[in-house]
């Protein structure tokens, strides 16, 4: 018996697949208007900041000199949250101890607190001392240099966030302002004694982090990880780290993102770290063992105690960096705004609240619309991480940081925690390297060269291209900064 199709039957499998093309279609377009969408959302941002100038400091003189700085200053908050950010929420994405969403929710938060609660209420006129003040004794000259360095800043920023390179704000800040500063008044207005400081931390702050996160991993592995009794082994230095780690984090708090509130020295930081520290491993044993009961002796399982941790040590970073690196997006504004009103270049400039207002969201309007790129080549791109690896790049941020303070190093939060994940990554291919080799020699067949290159556990391209931004950053800001100076100073 022939059956007869039945029309309805066949018009709803149409239906079905007109509507999963249309679905397709939908995810598509959705795909697609990511990237406008994000910028559109930064372009309104930007001209929300400009009106606001517009409306705070309407009828003072250079009112449209300070709507455009607020416009170029909410473009360098913008960048900053982009590209900055990546390095203290990476890791802990990386690892998997965070979601994207997550992680930036909390980034947002903790970024916009450091910057508005601990924010620095003063910043040096011409950015940390890069130019003497007297170089620039003319208002204009100086306005249209600060102008200059801004906008130089902000556009290397921007295009090493597209490109997908990790870059110091500072050194880019430092760059401009150094570049406007030798166009302005010639190079001798340079203290060339802090530039080769500045240079020397292209070196000292990514190796000096990297070489602290490798010894954690490697201490960790030799005291837990590799050990039989492994849940032993966890309660009895677990909480011992994760006390390094909260002494670590008060210390650097107090003595880099907290100036604001008070003022404390580098040796009252380090006595305040070492009691957090000992208080916090006192109260995190019992936490340990009730969290290790039940645990199978594997690996595996170690990575959970450091979880919560990790997470707690990426919001203090992001707290830390929004504290102290607002000032990069925002001083060249405050300088400006100060040029313009009072018509001189103080060696202190206040910031006003709306300043600091625009840097602090900025901040996070940008890690929001623009950072999960840079997130992911952080914290998965360059190495492999889990929880325990990821644990000891962030701790060797903190620590890095105030050896450095301690030896009155000047290094780069950025270098630092980029570093801190090539030293992991590099640390686990000499230790493969090394079995390798002792099983080589037991089994007497040489492991062929192929096979070792497939061992790699760093991709050696991102070395290369991050590197090779790191060193051109201040040259190019610099030469880009002082371009716009003498444009801006003709035209006006």
């Amino acid at each position: 018996m022939t059956m007869t199709p039945d029309p309805m039957q066949n018009r709803w499998k149409t239906l079905d697949k007109d509507l999963g093309r249309l679905s397709q279609l939908e995810r598509a377009t959705a795909t697609l208007s990511k990237p406008s969408f994000a910028f559109g959302i930064a372009l309104c941002f930007i001209i929300v900041c400009a009106c606001a100038a517009y409306v705070l400091m309407g009828g003072t003189p250079g009112t449209a000199t300070l709507v455009v700085a607020a416009a170029f200053g909410a473009y360098m908050a913008l960048n900053i949250g982009a590209n900055d950010v990546a390095n203290n929420m990476g890791p802990a994405v990386g690892a998997n101890a965070l979601t994207m969403g997550g992680a930036l929710v909390i980034a947002a938060i903790f970024e916009t607190a450091g910057a508005l609660i601990a924010g620095g209420d003063v910043v040096s006129t011409i950015s940390g001392g890069i130019v003497a003040p007297e170089a620039v004794a003319d208002p204009n000259t100086f306005v249209w240099a600060m102008m200059g360095a801004l906008i130089a800043s902000a556009l290397w920023l921007n295009l090493a966030t597209w490109f997908g390179a990790p870059v110091s704000t500072t050194h880019s800040i430092v760059g401009g302002v150094m570049g406007a500063g030798i166009a302005a008044a010639g190079f001798g207005a340079v203290d060339w004694g802090k530039m080769s400081q500045i240079a020397a931390s292209w070196v000292i702050s990514p190796v000096l982090g990297g070489v602290i996160a490798a010894l954690f991993l490697a201490f960790i592995k030799a005291t837990v990880n590799d050990v039989e009794d492994k849940i032993t082994a966890a309660r009895r230095w677990v909480p011992l780290l994760i006390g390094i780690m909260a002494g670590a984090f008060a210390a650097y708090l107090a003595a880099k993102g907290l100036r604001r509130l008070i003022d404390v020295s580098l040796s009252d930081a380090l006595l305040l770290g070492l009691a957090v520290g000992l208080v916090t491993t006192l109260g995190m044993r019992p936490v340990i063992r009730r969290q290790s009961e039940g645990m199978e002796n594997r690996k595996k399982s170690l990575k959970k105690l450091f979880a919560v941790p990790l997470i707690i040590s990426a919001a203090l970073l992001s707290f830390a960096h929004g504290a102290n690196d607002v000032a990069n997006a925002i001083g060249p504004l405050a300088a400006i705004v100060h040029a313009v009103q009072d018509m001189g270049t103080a060696e202190k400039v206040t910031i006003p609240l709306w300043v600091m207002l625009i840097g602090a969201f900025g901040i996070s309007f940008g890690l929001m619309l623009l950072g999960p790129k840079l997130i992911r080549m952080v914290g998965s791109e360059i190495t492999k991480l889990n929880p325990i690896r990821a644990y000891c790049v962030a701790l060797s941020a903190a620590i890095t940081v105030i050896v450095a303070s301690a030896l009155g190093l000047p290094v780069s939060s950025t270098h630092i925690a980029v570093g801190a994940v090539f030293g992991v990554g590099f640390y686990r291919e000499w230790e493969a390297e090394r079995k390798a080799r002792a099983l080589q020699i037991l089994k007497g067949n040489p492991v062929p060269p192929e096979e070792r290159s497939r061992r790699k556990l760093v991709r050696r391209a991102h070395v290369l291209s991050i590197g090779a931004a790191w060193v051109i950053t201040v040259p190019v800001t610099a030469l880009l900064s002082a371009l716009l100076f003498l444009v801006l100073n003709a035209a006006f």
